[in-house]
């Protein structure tokens, strides 16, 4: 069975990159490309794995109204997907047991566990806060791979 440290090892790998699946009113999927990391929840310290979405994307209209994601991660043909309840964290959506001046801090954790790196923190916050950034942290219910890992 995968494991959140598998996922952690795929992220090192491949700048995080994966496909985010977040499901549309109909119920069909909703697929997107976003740098996704495993972190500490920001307020319970369990493992989840976190991505930063802009706040007017479909990606975070369908996340507020159905808060479950499905995540995958693929390095060549190995892949791991993860799947999961939301908790959102942002300017519109504030996380229950955390503080509103935290939130560019928790973008800033999302980011670099991604695998981001920025030479200017103050200049990522305020982009952040233009675009009304936010963090999405699933919460991994399933971590599922192809065989053998």
């Amino acid at each position: 069975m995968a494991t959140i440290e598998y996922v952690r090892d795929l992220v090192r790998r491949d700048n995080g990159l994966a496909v985010v699946v977040t499901r549309r009113g109909d119920g069909s999927p909703q697929a997107s490309i976003a740098n996704a990391g495993v972190l500490a929840h920001p307020v319970s310290g369990d493992a989840v794995v976190g991505l930063v979405v802009r706040g007017d994307t479909r990606k975070h209209a369908n996340l507020r109204r159905r808060p479950r994601a499905t995540i995958v991660f693929r390095v060549g043909w190995e892949w791991v997907a993860v799947e999961g309840p939301v908790d959102l964290a942002g300017p519109e959506d504030p996380l229950d047991g955390l503080d509103a001046g935290r939130v560019p801090q928790v973008l800033r954790d999302v980011f670099s566990a991604a695998g981001g790196t920025h030479d200017d923190w103050d200049e990522y916050d305020r982009v952040m806060a233009g675009e009304r950034r936010l963090a999405v942290l699933v919460q991994p219910e399933r971590v599922y791979s192809n065989p053998g890992t």
